[in-house]
């Protein structure tokens, strides 16, 4: 086990307010695209290192001919707690593979020598983070040298913004925050706070893998946190089909599939049979 974080007091808490002028990133410039072609975003969830590093990085390097807009890129914990069996059990294989932020980091800078505008988020848990060499500082400051365009790190509330939210900020990193259907109209506002690129929407209460997304609930809710933030509304949780996705997207600004591409690297199909999936993914998004 790494070491635990260690708490932020109220005296270390810090926060900001986005910068209307802020850099472009390549979030940024991707929903910016999508708005003038009126379309929605394609996002994926792949754990990095599963089931192999060079499966992993196959799988990686054909996301954005597949049709994927948003690459979301697993970093193994040993104790996940958002995770559902599927995912819990690629964490487990990227780790016996020799996984960590480390190597994650490693497939990004690999990736980026051939694709420069796909956007990465990194998702995770904070103690990689915490416990690598160098602590929060150094892992920044390589994450931007590799390519990384954000973060989702899904144990670190809005109370703990000082800890990684906001000197990712400050590194250029954008850090998206995960809004859920208990996220009430008092607590919304100190979860998009410090929010930048989008935020992704919970579908569900529970873990990933869990029941199937409600587009006629996620819709209301989806309006709700794009009116509080000023951001696109990515939703995630409870997606497996091209329809499921159609009708997310419909009426999002973008949805993000994970379990079900995991259950297949999980299964160990071929890497041009899981890339036809997701294609196949893709291609209800674009019905929306």
């Amino acid at each position: 086990m790494q070491e635990r974080p260690r708490p932020m007091t109220d005296a270390t808490a810090r926060t900001i307010t986005r910068p209307t002028t802020r850099p472009s990133t390549r979030i940024d410039r991707l929903f910016q695209r999508l708005g003038r072609e009126n379309r929605k975003a394609f996002a994926t969830y792949t754990m990095g290192y599963d089931p192999d590093r060079d499966t992993s990085m196959q799988v990686l390097r054909g996301l954005p001919g597949a049709g994927v807009d948003i690459i979301e890129l697993g970093m193994p914990f040993t104790d996940p707690m958002a995770d559902g069996p599927t995912i819990q059990a690629a964490g487990q294989r990227a780790l016996a593979a020799g996984g960590s932020a480390t190597g994650v980091l490693g497939m990004v800078r690999e990736f980026r020598q051939h694709d420069d505008d796909t956007p990465i988020v990194l998702m995770g848990y904070y103690n990689p983070i915490y416990a690598r060499a160098g602590g929060v500082a150094q892992f920044l400051a390589d994450a931007a040298a590799a390519g990384v365009d954000g973060l989702i790190v899904v144990d670190l509330p809005p109370e703990e913004d000082a800890e990684l939210c906001i000197p990712a900020a400050e590194a250029g990193i954008s850090f998206i925050r995960l809004a859920t259907p208990t996220t009430d109209d008092r607590r919304l506002p100190a979860v998009v706070q410090n929010t930048s690129g989008f935020v992704y929407y919970v579908s569900v209460t529970g873990i990933t893998g869990g029941p199937a997304a409600n587009a006629a609930e996620v819709a209301p809710e989806v309006a709700r946190i794009r009116s509080a933030s000023g951001l696109p509304v990515v939703v995630g949780f409870g997606i497996s089909t091209p329809e499921a996705a159609q009708a997310v997207a419909a009426v999002a600004d973008g949805c993000v599939v994970g379990s079900a591409i995991v259950r297949q690297i999980g299964e160990g199909k071929p890497v041009d049979q899981v890339l036809g999936f997701v294609r196949s993914l893709a291609e209800g998004v674009r019905r929306a």
